[in-house]
């Protein structure tokens, strides 16, 4: 039995990316759902969406918040969570054949777009420790039958870490599926604030919200940063 996909893609702001993502996801996955939930962009972002995709939400800004209102209104067997910066490579057929495993949930492994060594660095250590811990980040393409997502109410209404809050939660269902074929993602966050600079970052609020600093506060740490 084939499973139907809905990519559900939360943006804010992102009139350069998001219409040729939305292209290349109709070219490569024919048959999907594609719901776009803009969460109050100032730029053309609606506009260039709304033609290209199935669903065009307006709802608040806050990607948690955003994923939810697009997870809910999916029809489709699984939805996958896609950053308006990111691709997959996996092929639709390819994404069939892991489906055919009937996951309740998994994400995939990520390579970056800099062409620089460190960032393969950096997607290695991503990979790694996703793969042990067994909690993604939002730049893997997260992805939840959608039964599963509604027994689970979705994403909690973070700011921040929502992502890896979801994670720990669905791995009370059981082991992620890892998808091998990497998401490719933007290497802006690096390049625009510094490598070192963003991996001490990273680290420092993961350690901190793990020690039980709020995702508010964390927040106003990261600095609200737009390409979040």
């Amino acid at each position: 039995m084939v499973a139907s996909v809905a990519f559900v893609i939360p943006v804010l702001n992102e009139q350069a990316r998001i219409a040729p993502l939305l292209r290349e996801l109709r070219s490569r996955f024919p048959a999907s759902e594609l719901i776009v939930v803009d969460g109050g962009s100032s730029d053309l972002s609606v506009v260039r969406a709304m033609p290209l995709c199935d669903q065009l939400l307006l709802g608040k800004p806050g990607r948690a918040m955003q994923m939810n209102l697009g997870g809910n209104s999916a029809s489709a067997d699984y939805l996958c969570f896609l950053h308006a910066d990111s691709l997959p490579s996996v092929t639709a057929e390819r994404f069939q054949a892991y489906l055919e495993r009937q996951p309740a949930w998994g994400f995939c492994r990520v390579s970056l777009s800099g062409r620089r060594p460190v960032f393969r660095v950096i997607a290695w250590g991503i990979n790694l420790r996703s793969a042990l811990t067994r909690v993604a980040t939002g730049d893997q393409m997260l992805f939840v039958r959608r039964r599963e997502f509604t027994c689970t109410g979705g994403f909690d209404a973070i700011p921040l870490m929502e992502d890896v809050a979801y994670s720990k939660r669905l791995r009370r269902l059981g082991r992620p599926l890892i998808v091998r074929e990497p998401v490719r993602t933007s290497s802006r966050r690096w390049e625009e604030r510094g490598v070192v600079r963003t991996i001490l970052l990273m680290w420092g609020l993961r350690l901190a919200y793990f020690t039980g600093v709020s995702p508010d506060r964390l927040w106003r740490w990261y600095d609200g940063s737009p390409s979040r």
